[in-house]
């Protein structure tokens, strides 16, 4: 029987999400932020990035949660591709949520609710950041310029990781960096192949009440993004089709 293009009246098929949760020595929050996370009622991968802390043992005393190991530590990057392509196997999207507990992850409603009708977009939560540190709103404005210069989007929040992704999409965008740097990465190049990006606004945790965790190394991690932006601006130089990628991705 050959079945023909649905009717006006049905409705399309609902998207399927899954969360992808990276984490590397994380023990003392990742299993809150997990629990948390499964009220949502969708399938969760979380990827262990060689925690040398209790992280792993953690993780495994929960239930209905899809555990990857690393041996040793690969960067944020390749934890977030490991939980992708994991959750590629069972969702149309990804719900990407760091495991440090700023986030709160019931906002992954609200990026749900930012993907517009018939498009394959990527969604970015936007953090409120009033009671953000000064070095955190300094390097977010930093980087958002240097994403745009590489030929993305004008963002008002290029390093949040609190994601969605369309699968698998967001896993064929040829990105090379596989640590922090996979997060601005990402946004360059899908402008340079005309997936829409946009932001919806979430809410962030800072403050003394929860001190923050940050495996972010000024020298070696400025010298990463440093490589990784050249190696972006350059390709976007050298490519004629690139140059009016920042007109059209307004």
């Amino acid at each position: 029987m050959v079945i023909g293009p649905a009717s006006a009246g049905e409705r399309p098929a609902e998207p399927r999400f899954a969360v992808t949760i990276p984490t590397y020595n994380h023990g003392g929050r990742v299993a809150a932020v997990v629990r948390q996370t499964m009220s949502l009622g969708y399938p969760i991968f979380v990827v262990d990035d060689g925690s040398t802390d209790d992280t792993a043992a953690r993780l495994r005393s929960i239930s209905g949660v899809h555990l990857s190991v690393h041996p040793h530590n690969r960067g944020k990057g390749a934890a977030l591709v490991t939980g992708l392509r994991a959750a590629a196997e069972v969702a149309d999207y990804a719900v990407t949520i760091d495991a440090d507990g700023q986030h709160d992850p019931v906002d992954a409603l609200k990026l749900m609710a930012a993907i517009p009708a018939n498009r394959r977009v990527i969604v970015v939560g936007r953090r409120e950041m009033a009671d953000a540190p000064w070095t955190s709103r300094q390097g977010r404005r930093f980087l958002n310029f240097w994403v745009r210069v590489s030929g993305g989007r004008k963002l008002a929040d290029s390093q949040s990781g609190f994601r969605i992704y369309p699968l698998p999409e967001a896993l064929d965008l040829g990105v090379v960096a596989r640590r922090y740097q996979f997060e601005v990465e990402v946004l360059a190049r899908a402008a340079w192949q005309g997936i829409p990006v946009v932001e919806a606004t979430i809410s962030a945790h800072y403050g003394s009440a929860l001190p923050r965790i940050s495996h972010f190394h000024p020298f070696v991690d400025c010298m990463r993004n440093f490589g990784a932006f050249s190696r972006l601006i350059t390709r976007r130089v050298f490519t004629p089709a690139l140059w009016s990628i920042g007109r059209k991705t307004k």
